[in-house]
């Protein structure tokens, strides 16, 4: 039961943010049992830490494992790209646009989550389109902490603006099937490179959301 466990993701609830089981149980008239359930489940995954002396706390986010997940879901994605771009057909290729379009939407009206909602649906429809939906459950578990890095960047002048631009480049080599391209498109897409060059900007905007121990 993920009662509050989005908040955490989309940064609703902050890291370091104190957690009370409590105030959640009250907020949507449940019992403890079934909040206590969510909570033990969000601390497996990584996003609450759990001091019995303490407290509960959203946890801040790892710096040291954001390189390996982007690492992980740079090679899956690009098989998926490359899977698409071999099997899309004509309808297939009017979805991925029709999201695209959102995002471009999304962007000229300055709304970051419905940014990030329509691409998180264009990365699914891929992993869909080459034929393995059930792929983007296991990337969501793996980039579950670059989500939350991923959602500090939206605001950056242009950001947005440049990940259109590289979404059109993936949907372009897969409308015209062309694998080499696609996967090649995907890749510069999730580049560790710029991930790594970009962390230490918006760790200077935000340092009290991260944590830098190994």
């Amino acid at each position: 039961m993920r009662i509050f466990g989005p908040n955490c993701l989309s940064l609703q609830r902050v890291p370091g943010e104190a957690v009370s089981e409590a105030e959640i149980a009250l907020t949507y008239g449940v019992s403890r049992t079934p909040v206590r359930e969510a909570i033990l489940k969000l601390s497996d995954e990584g996003l609450l830490d759990i001091f019995p002396q303490s407290g509960i706390f959203v946890s801040r986010i790892p710096i040291t494992a954001l390189p390996e997940a982007i690492v992980i879901r740079r090679a899956i994605e690009a098989t998926t790209a490359r899977l698409a771009a071999e099997r899309a057909d004509a309808s297939q290729i009017l979805v991925l646009q029709s999201i695209l379009e959102r995002q471009r939407e999304a962007n000229a009206a300055r709304e970051n989550a419905a940014f990030h909602r329509a691409d998180e649906l264009f990365h699914a429809t891929i992993a869909e389109v080459a034929g393995y939906p059930g792929i983007w459950t296991l990337i969501q578990q793996v980039k579950v902490h670059v989500d939350r890095y991923r959602l500090l960047t939206l605001p950056q002048e242009g950001h947005i603006a440049l990940v259109i631009a590289e979404h059109e480049s993936i949907l372009a080599a897969i409308g015209t099937n062309d694998p080499s391209g696609a996967a090649v498109a995907m890749e510069f897409h999730l580049d560790l490179g710029r991930l790594l060059s970009h962390i230490s900007t918006i760790q200077s905007i935000h340092p009290e959301f991260f944590d830098n121990r190994s």
